[in-house]
């Protein structure tokens, strides 16, 4: 009698745990993909590109222990935003990690880039007629890409460049206001007073770059700053 007394016991207390367990709760996949989105979303706001989502996952619909359910989305630091990516989600239940999951993307981006609107040889100055802003997408471009005509009117083609081809910072350098050998006029200067000297240029440089001179009368060699065509500046 006992015996069959624990059985029923035994058989009660599982129906009780079985009624009283919470149940689990379910993340459906358009809810993991809403998560994804709302990322992107607030990390390209502030970059003046419009960014649309090409494709998210497949992700799993998930299985969760019952708790306030939380996010984070991870991303590579080189990532800007757009293009493939492999992101992480991580997801918690009352601020316990649960699921850790791989989520591959590729976003779309349209932004106003910088175009050649003409076959450019390596070595020409990009001028005014040379190139237009246009509103592509830049998803698929490795690197900084222009997105101001006066960023790249001056500069020089690194390259040759083909027409309607968006011009990237690896395509154009700074035109040399100072080369190597050059005789330059070495200016140092402060609010009260103006020097001036003959020196000779020890490299290469353009406008805001440091090169080192030296100073003709001193034969002393020391860095500044170009300013101007033959012109450097050393700080007094």
């Amino acid at each position: 009698m006992k015996y069959v007394t624990g059985i029923i016991l035994f058989l009660l207390f599982q129906v009780t745990a079985a009624f009283s367990a919470p149940a689990p709760q379910i993340v459906t996949e358009a809810r993991v993909k809403e998560v994804v989105a709302d990322f992107v979303r607030e990390k390209t706001a502030n970059l003046g590109v419009e960014t649309a989502i090409r494709r998210i996952g497949p992700i799993p619909e998930l299985k969760l222990p019952a708790g306030a359910v939380t996010y984070e989305v991870q991303a590579p630091a080189s990532w800007e935003g757009w293009g493939r990516a492999n992101l992480a989600l991580i997801v918690r239940v009352n601020d316990r990690v649960e699921k850790n999951i791989p989520v591959n993307v590729e976003v779309e981006a349209l932004a106003d880039t910088v175009v050649a609107v003409r076959s450019l040889e390596r070595g020409d100055v990009v001028g005014p007629a040379d190139v237009a802003v246009r509103r592509i997408d830049i998803s698929s471009l490795s690197g900084k890409v222009y997105r101001s005509a006066d960023e790249v009117i001056g500069k020089r083609a690194r390259v040759a460049i083909r027409a309607n081809t968006p011009l990237r910072g690896e395509n154009l350098e700074k035109v040399p206001l100072v080369k190597s050998g050059q005789l330059v006029t070495i200016i140092a200067e402060s609010p009260a007073l103006r020097l001036t000297a003959t020196g000779r240029a020890r490299g290469n440089g353009a406008e805001g770059d440091i090169v080192m001179v030296q100073n003709l009368g001193s034969l002393k060699e020391l860095p500044a700053r170009v300013i101007a065509s033959g012109t450097v500046q050393v700080d007094f």
